[in-house]
C-alpha cells in the first residue's frame, strides 16, 4: 500500500514536465517585460501580450503528451475538482510547478537584476478591480481548456492554438490594469525574486476563484454530456 503511494517514474517525468512548462511560460512572458524595460519599449505592450501567448502555445506542444500541460495551480486545482485530474497529483503539480515559475525569475534576475520588478503583477487600478478581471479573464481561459481537454467535439489539434490565442487576447486587453496573470505560479515566480507583494493575494484568489467557475460554467452548459476524455496525466501515466 506504502508503495502505491510513492511517485512513478511517470509521475516524476510529469512533474519536472510542469516545471519545465511553467519556467517557459514565466521566462518568456514576464521576460518579455523585463526586456522591454532594458530595451527602451522594444518589445511593446503588444508584444509581451503575443510572447505569453506564443509561450503558453509552445509549452502544451512541448509537456501536453507528458503532463497535460497545466502550467498553473489554478488549472490544476480546477481539474481536479471538476473530476478530471487525480487528486493525489495536485499538490506535486502545483509544487513543481512554483519551482519553474521561481527558477525563471532566478535567471531573468541573474541576466538583468531587479528591472520591472521581473514582470510581477501590480494592479496599477484598485485591487478590487484586478481581482474582478482576474476572475473574469481566466473564467473564460479555463472554460476554453475545459472545451479542448474534455470535450470529444472539440478540434483537440488546435488545442495550443486556441489556449495560446486567449491569453495572447486575454494580456493584450487586461494587462496594462489586472497584470492578466490569470496564473498564480506566474505572479509567484516574480514576486519573489523581485520582493513585489503589492495585492499578491489578488493573483491567487482570483484565478483560482475564475478556474473553478469557468470549469462550472462549461460543465453546466455543454450539452448531451458526452464522456470526457481523460487526455490529462492518466494518459501520460
Amino acid at each position: 500500500m506504502a508503495n502505491e503511494l510513492l511517485p512513478t517514474g511517470s509521475d516524476m517525468r510529469a512533474y519536472a514536465a510542469e516545471a519545465a512548462g511553467t519556467f517557459l511560460l514565466v521566462f518568456a512572458g514576464p521576460g518579455a517585460a523585463v526586456i522591454n524595460e532594458v530595451s527602451g519599449g522594444a518589445v511593446t505592450h503588444l508584444g509581451i501580450g503575443i510572447s505569453f501567448g506564443l509561450a503558453v502555445m509552445v509549452a502544451i506542444f512541448a509537456t501536453g503528451h507528458i503532463s497535460g500541460a497545466h502550467i498553473n495551480p489554478a488549472v490544476t486545482l480546477a481539474f481536479s475538482i471538476a473530476g478530471h485530474f487525480p487528486k493525489r497529483h495536485v499538490p506535486p503539480y502545483i509544487v513543481a510547478q512554483l519551482i519553474g515559475a521561481a527558477g525563471a525569475a532566478l535567471v531573468l534576475r541573474w541576466l538583468f537584476g531587479v528591472v520591472a520588478d521581473l514582470g510581477s503583477t501590480v494592479p496599477t487600478g484598485s485591487a478590487g478591480q484586478a481581482l474582478g478581471l482576474e476572475v473574469v479573464i481566466t473564467a473564460f481561459l479555463m472554460f476554453v481548456i475545459m472545451a479542448v481537454a474534455t470535450d470529444l467535439r472539440a478540434v483537440r489539434d488546435h488545442a495550443a492554438i486556441a489556449i495560446g490565442g486567449y491569453v495572447a487576447l486575454a494580456a493584450t486587453f487586461s494587462g496594462p490594469i489586472a497584470g492578466a496573470s490569470m496564473n498564480p505560479a506566474r505572479s509567484f515566480g516574480p514576486a519573489l525574486l523581485s520582493g513585489t507583494w503589492v495585492d499578491h493575494w489578488v493573483y491567487w484568489a482570483g484565478p483560482i476563484a475564475g478556474a473553478l467557475l469557468g470549469a462550472a460554467v462549461y460543465m453546466l452548459i455543454r450539452s448531451g454530456n458526452p464522456p470526457a476524455d481523460e487526455h490529462d496525466i492518466d494518459e501520460a501515466m
